[in-house]
């Protein structure tokens, strides 16, 4: 599993805030380009998001569950991107000083993203999250979810 962590200038709430709103979803996920639908229920464990992935023309519409909800410390989603497969995502964030530690842990869950080495799986995954965390940081020190 690629564990990826980034310092954040807010409060766990802030960051959970944004996780909680599902039409943000596509300005902090990377690859994701576009929400069709959020359950009214999101972000309650069984919840989903209708959202499609990739860049026109070729965009694929799945959707994401959230599995495990407990703000302000962890979230559990479960990505599905087909054909290439399914990702188990965890989110964890702990207040430091002023701010907050977020960690996101992901790994290919099913699919053809399993056939890749966990070595190289696990660099691809990391520096995509590098740039999810630095998208949620920008989102949650700003002020988005409000």
């Amino acid at each position: 599993m690629a564990t990826t962590t980034r310092l954040l200038r807010c409060a766990p709430d802030a960051v959970f805030r944004v996780l909680a709103d599902g039409w943000l979803y596509p300005s902090w996920v990377v690859g994701a380009s576009r929400i069709r639908s959020v359950d009214e229920a999101w972000p309650a464990p069984g919840s989903r998001i209708a959202h499609s992935f990739g860049v026109w023309p070729a965009l694929l519409d799945d959707t994401t569950s959230m599995t495990e909800w407990n703000p302000p410390r962890h979230a559990r989603m479960r990505a599905r991107g087909w054909p290439i497969g399914e990702a188990d995502v965890v989110i964890d964030v702990k207040p430091r000083g002023d701010g907050c530690i977020v960690r996101i842990v992901e790994d290919a869950a099913e699919g053809t993203g399993r056939l890749m080495p966990k070595l190289l799986r696990d660099v691809l995954i990391h520096s995509r999250n590098v740039e999810t965390l630095r998208r949620l940081a920008y989102l949650a020190e700003g002020g988005a979810g409000r």
